[in-house]
C-alpha cells in the first residue's frame, strides 16, 4: 500500500508525541516491493479436472465440485497475471508420477509440456519424480529419448526437449560427496528484488522409491541442506529466501484458515530447525491444504491434483532485500470459476484425442462394475487380492508360489465401462507406476519376519498390510508381543516351514526393500523378469474371461484374519 508524504509526516509526528522512538516494523510505499507467487504441489499428472470434496471456513457442510484441469488452472493464472505481470509460478514436487493414464502412457511428457505452458519457473523434486530412477528424472529435465521405459518415452512426439522449468533438490547428493544431483536453488528476480527458491525432497525418499533407480544417491536432512546454503546466497546479494519442500503435515484446521497454529507431522521439525531468515515454506507430499504459522514462518500446502493453488504475497524491504511480511490464501480451482484458457484447452483436447483411442481398447469383461481397493475396515481388499493373484500367475513360470502387493501401489479402483468391460486406460489408472516383476527365494523364517514387520506398536503403518495371493493365509493377534503376533501361516494348505525355501513374486519396488520391508532386499536367486505389472493384470483379466470365470464373480475367502 502506497503512502503519501503527508501521511508519513503525520505518522512520524504522532510517534514522536507518544515518546516512542521505534521505527515502523514494515516498510511501505516506495521502500517495499510486493512480490506475487502462485504455488502448486502434487499435480501427479492430473491434466483433467477431477471430483474434489472440501469444507472451507464457514461452510456448514462439505462441498463436492469438479476442480483442477490444466485449462482452468491456465485461466486462473491468466487472470492473476493481468493483476501482476511479474507473478511467479512455483512448485513443491510430485508434478508427475502416479499419474492418470492420460499422462502416464506418454511417460508424463504431456504434463511437463503443460507445466511449461503454465509458466512454471521452478519446483522442488518430489519422491515421485524418482519413481523411474535418476536417469529418467534427468531425461525429463534435460530432454532426449534414452529412457528406462522406451515403450512410453518420445511416443507422444518423436522428439522430447525437456522441461523449461527447473527441478531443485538441495539435499540429494552423490554418495560420499557434496555434489547435488539437481541444482539446490535458483535465484529469480521480480520488481527489482532477488528471491532465492531453495528446493528439498523428503529425506526418506529412498524408502518409498525403487532402490535400483537411486543407487549412488544420498538423501540428506532437509533443514541442514537448506541452512548451509544461506551464507552462499547472501554473498550473491540475496536476502529473501523461500523453501520449496516436498514434505508435509496435517492439521484439523480448514484449508483456508489463516493461520493455523496446530500443524503436525513430518514437516514440523524441519520448519522449526530452518534458519529464522526463512519466512515462507511451500510444502507438499501429504496432499493436505493448509495455511499455518510455525515459529514466525508461514507454511502452506495446496492439496493435490490441481484442485487448489496457493496465492502468496511477499512484502520485501528494498533496502535490505529481506521479506518483512507474508500473506497467503488457498484458492479452490473450481471448474467454471475461471474461463478455460483457449490455448491450453486446445492442447488438452489434443492430448485427449491422441490418447483416447489407445486407452479405450478393451482388455476384458469382469463380473462387477468396480473392483475396490478399499478394504472397508478389513486387512485386505478385493483389488489387492486380485493384483496379488495376477502377480502370482505371472511369476509361476519362474517358480513363484506366493505373491505380495503393497497397498500404496494400487492408485485407484479398477472400474469398468458398459457391460463391465475394463479398458486399457482403466487398468493403467489402477497400476500407473510401470513396475516390473521380480521373483526371489525367501526362507519360511524370512517370510515370518516379513509379516511381523507390518506393525509398529499396535498400529499398521500408513502403507497398510501387504496384500497376499491365493493359497497364502495367516492369522494375527495384536494382543501378543511384537515379533510373536503372526499365527498359523499356511502355503497352499500346508503350515509354513521356517527352514524351507519359497519362491516369492513381488514388484521391483518391494523387491528393493522399500515401504519399510527390508526382508525383500535379502531375497536370493532373483529373477528380474522385466514383465510390467500392468501386463500381469491385463493378462490375468483376459485369461479369467477366456476361462469363463471373470474376476469379481464371487467374494474371496479371507486370507488375513485378525484374532479378536
Amino acid at each position: 500500500m502506497k503512502s503519501s508524504l503527508h501521511t508519513l509526516a503525520l505518522a512520524a509526528a504522532l510517534t514522536a508525541l507518544a515518546g516512542c522512538a521505534t521505527p515502523p516494523s514494515q516498510p511501505t510505499g516506495a521502500t517495499a516491493a510486493e512480490i506475487n507467487l502462485v504455488a502448486i504441489n502434487d499435480l501427479h499428472g492430473n491434466l483433467e479436472a477431477t471430483k474434489f470434496t472440501y469444507t472451507g471456513t464457514g461452510d456448514a457442510k462439505p462441498r463436492t465440485v469438479m476442480a483442477g484441469g490444466i485449462d482452468t488452472i491456465a485461466g486462473a493464472l491468466q487472470q492473476w497475471r493481468k493483476e501482476d505481470g511479474e507473478l511467479l509460478l512455483v512448485g513443491a514436487g510430485d508434478m508427475v508420477g502416479a499419474s492418470p493414464a492420460l499422462s502416464a502412457m506418454w511417460a508424463d511428457e504431456p504434463t511437463i509440456a503443460a507445466l511449461d505452458m503454465l509458466g512454471l519457473t521452478v519446483t522442488s523434486a518430489g519422491n515421485h519424480e524418482f519413481d523411474q530412477g535418476r536417469k529418467e528424472l534427468l531425461r525429463q529435465q534435460h530432454g532426449g529419448c534414452d529412457s528406462p521405459r522406451p515403450e512410453k518415452a518420445c511416443q507422444f512426439a518423436p522428439q522430447y526437449g525437456g522441461a523449461n522449468f527447473g527441478y531443485l533438490a538441495a539435499n540429494v547428493v552423490e554418495a560420499g560427496s557434496a555434489k547435488t544431483l539437481l541444482p539446490p536453488y535458483r535465484i529469480l528476480e521480480a520488481k527489482g528484488v532477488k528471491i532465492a527458491f531453495i528446493g528439498a525432497v523428503l529425506k526418506d525418499t529412498a524408502e518409498v522409491v525403487a532402490a535400483s533407480g537411486i543407487a549412488g544417491l544420498q538423501f540428506l536432512d532437509e533443514a541442514d541442506a537448506v541452512n548451509r546454503l544461506l551464507p552462499e546466497l547472501r554473498k550473491q546479494g540475496v536476502g529473501a529466501f523461500v523453501v520449496l519442500i516436498h514434505q508435509g503435515g496435517r492439521t484439523e484446521s480448514a484449508f483456508d484458515k489463516r493461520y493455523c497454529d496446530n500443524l503436525e507431522g513430518d514437516i514440523l521439525p524441519v520448519v522449526k530447525r530452518l534458519d529464522p531468515a526463512v519466512k515462507l515454506v511451500i510444502s507438499g507430499h501429504s496432499h493436505k491444504g493448509y495455511l499455518c504459522k510455525v515459529d514466525g514462518k508461514v507454511v502452506t500446502q495446496a492439496q493435490m491434483g490441481g484442485h487448489m493453488l496457493s496465492r502468496i504475497k511477499l512484502m520485501v524491504d528494498k533496502a535490505t532485500g529481506k521479506i518483512v511480511d507474508v500473506d497467503a490464501r488457498n484458492i479452490v480451482i473450481e471448474q467454471g470459476a475461471y474461463p478455460a484458457e483457449p490455448k491450453m484447452a486446445a492442447y488438452l483436447a489434443d492430448v485427449r484425442e491422441r490418447s483416447n483411442r489407445e486407452l479405450a481398447r478393451p482388455v476384458a469383461r469382469i463380473a462387477a462394475p468396480v473392483v475396490s481397493r478399499d478394504a472397508d475396515g478389513a486387512d485386505e481388499s478385493a483389488l489387492g487380492n486380485l493384483i496379488a493373484d495376477a502377480t502370482l500367475q505371472a511369476g509361476r513360470p519362474f517358480g513363484a508360489q506366493i505373491a505380495f502387493m503393497n497397498r500404496g501401489g494400487i492408485r485407484q479402483n479398477l472400474e469398468t465401462g458398459p457391460g463391465n468391460v475394463v479398458s486399457k486406460g482403466q487398468a493403467l489408472a489402477t497400476l500407473p507406476f510401470a513396475n516390473t516383476l521380480v521373483v526371489m527365494d525367501l526362507t519360511g523364517a524370512q517370510l515370518r519376519t516379513l509379516l511381523e514387520q507390518q506393525w509398529v506398536g499396535d498400529k499398521v503403518e500408513v502403507r497398510g498390510l501387504l496384500q497376499v495371493s491365493e493359497g497364502f493365509t495367516y492369522r494375527y493377534d495384536l494382543r501378543k508381543p511384537e515379533g510373536a503376533r503372526v499365527l498359523d501361516v499356511t502355503v497352499n494348505g500346508a503350515p509354513l516351514d521356517d527352514g524351507a525355501t519359497y519362491r516369492v513374486a513381488v514388484n521391483n519396488f518391494l523387491a528393493g526393500g522399500n515401504d519399510a520391508f527390508p526382508v525383500f532386499a535379502k531375497g536370493t536367486n532373483r529373477a528380474e523378469t522385466g514383465i510390467r505389472d500392468i501386463d500381469t493384470l491385463t493378462d490375468y483379466l483376459a485369461n479369467a474371461e477366456r476361462q469363463g470365470q471373470p474376476v469379481g464373480a464371487a467374494p474371496a475367502q479371507p486370507r488375513i484374519v485378525r484374532v479378536k
